[in-house]
């Protein structure tokens, strides 16, 4: 016998199975937050539902919302259950589960009227956001927000009803000026580096459309901290909702499982307060970027690293890709040659420990996560998580082999086969281009590096242009198992 998800039974939930230490009629809305996923309900969710079973911050319960039609699934299914969420933490030798209650809404995606009027209201002090790398209208190459991207265009013009997620911020920041209400803070939970300065440029930058006046009042009001978010999350299957059914008798229509670390590092700048979540692990710091910049170089990174060799040799599971040697090889050859030495000293942290954890983290056998959710949306993680890095050791004039070699094994896994000859399915909003373009540089391999709002400089350095050639050439000619085989040698 499973026990169905609900508030009204929570109190018969399986004895291996954790509730709500706390009575949820009494939360109180403090939090709105875009982007009701996984990693937002693994994350943020559960730090908060940490807090609210040791007795203190009732008022900061969370209040779904969104902008997408796409979002409306996720809703139904949460509000079948009374937005509660199944939570399973899985290692090897571990495994929890736990019902976090921290949600107490979902505000109906894409209904901009009664958002705005939820983020009018003075008990909501904080909107944060997991819209996901491509959410922030950014131009890959400079990295900047995009104010000419037509969404943004559509939501600067006079009397438009938003559709954008800035659009939305705005418009409820702009009803609290001018009821005299002490604006929220807008905290980014995506895993981008200098999210709140990111994100800060967005709704900025819309505003400057509208007003410049506004823009120099959102500039000047409204808080934007920069914060460090980790927890591998996979995607939900029917493989989940089945392990939790047979596993615990507990039946979620879209429970959450991912592993038992956890970290999120915050800047303690906040316009109306904040919950105290020191209290249940988060690290409130003046400075996130040094712990921001090595996990995104040396995890984000390194989830590229294996993602486009395992994803060609048709490894399924990340913990598969790290059984094999190559793949595993590759990994610490190029975390200790050319990435990590990229990273600055970061506080009371050893990058060697971080580098271990890290590769302790990606064998995981318990996880279930893919290598095709590693290899998603290649043309908005690597020029923040691999670009970058490439930049920074030409600028030392240092080598780039092991770099160029990645790059060129995601050009050759957008030509849209494995090495076995297997067809890969669109895997990247850009798909169609990419895969256009990675086809062209099978001959002319300078085709992929002069995708000029991707590589910028670094697609016209010569160092690095030779060694992705040379990559590029040997992939084709050899296949991913022998050019890395050649690249973990020391002989590429």
């Amino acid at each position: 016998m499973t026990v169905k998800l609900s508030s009204a039974n929570l109190a018969n939930l399986p004895a291996k199975v954790a509730g709500p230490k706390y009575d949820r009629s009494k939360l109180k809305a403090g939090i709105v937050h875009f982007g009701v996923g996984n990693f937002h309900r693994s994350h943020q969710a559960v730090y908060l539902d940490d807090l609210f079973n040791s007795g203190v911050g009732q008022d900061w319960a969370l209040v779904g919302a969104g902008v997408f039609e796409g979002e409306k699934i996720g809703r139904g299914k949460l509000q079948e259950q009374d937005w509660l969420t199944t939570v399973v933490e899985q290692d090897d030798g571990h495994m929890s589960a736990r019902v976090t209650g921290a949600m107490i809404d979902f505000l109906m995606p894409g209904d901009a009227a009664g958002i705005i009027d939820r983020l009018a209201d003075p008990a909501i002090k904080i909107v944060s956001l997991t819209i996901t790398e491509g959410g922030y209208f950014i131009d890959p190459a400079s990295g900047k927000f995009n104010p000419a991207h037509p969404d943004i265009v559509a939501d600067a013009q006079a009397g438009a009803t938003p559709k954008t997620v800035f659009g939305i911020i705005l418009a409820g920041l702009v009803r609290r000026r001018d009821d005299g209400i002490v604006p929220f803070t807008v905290m980014s939970c995506d895993n981008i580096p200098h999210n709140g300065h990111v994100t800060s440029d967005g709704v900025i930058g819309l505003a400057r459309l509208i007003d410049e006046d506004l823009a120099n009042w959102v500039n000047d009001h409204v808080a934007f901290p920069n914060g460090m978010v980790d927890r591998i999350t996979p995607a939900t299957s029917d493989r989940e909702r089945g392990i939790l059914a047979r596993d615990f008798g507990v039946e979620d229509a879209w429970p959450v499982f991912c592993e038992p670390f956890k970290q999120w590092v915050l800047e303690d700048h906040f316009t109306a307060g904040r919950p105290p979540l020191e209290k249940v692990g988060v690290q409130f710091v003046k400075d996130v970027s040094p712990y921001e910049l090595m996990k995104i170089r040396i995890l984000n990174g390194g989830h590229a690293t294996i993602a486009y060799p395992a994803g060609l040799m048709d490894i399924h599971f990340v913990h598969e890709a790290m059984q094999e040697p190559l793949v595993r090889g590759f990994l610490d050859k190029l975390e200790h040659d050319e990435i990590i030495p990229t990273v600055p000293p970061v506080p009371d942290t050893v990058l060697e420990d971080y580098y271990q954890l890290i590769e302790k983290r990606f064998s995981n056998p318990k996880i279930g996560d893919t290598i095709r959710r590693l290899c998603l949306d290649g043309s908005n993680r690597q020029p923040k998580f691999i670009i970058p890095t490439i930049a920074d050791r030409l600028k030392a004039g240092k080598g780039v082999a092991g770099l160029a070699l990645e790059s060129a094994l995601w050009c050759r896994y957008c030509f849209g086969t494995t090495d076995s000859g297997a067809v890969i399915e669109p895997n990247d909003p850009s798909w169609e281009r990419l895969q256009a373009t990675a086809r062209a540089a099978k001959d002319a391999p300078a085709a992929w590096l002069a995708m000029e709002d991707i590589y910028g400089d670094v697609g016209r350095a010569t160092t690095f242009v030779e060694a992705f050639g040379s990559a590029l050439n040997l992939l084709w000619a050899n296949g991913a198992r022998a050019t890395l085989t050649r690249y973990v040698a020391g002989k590429l």
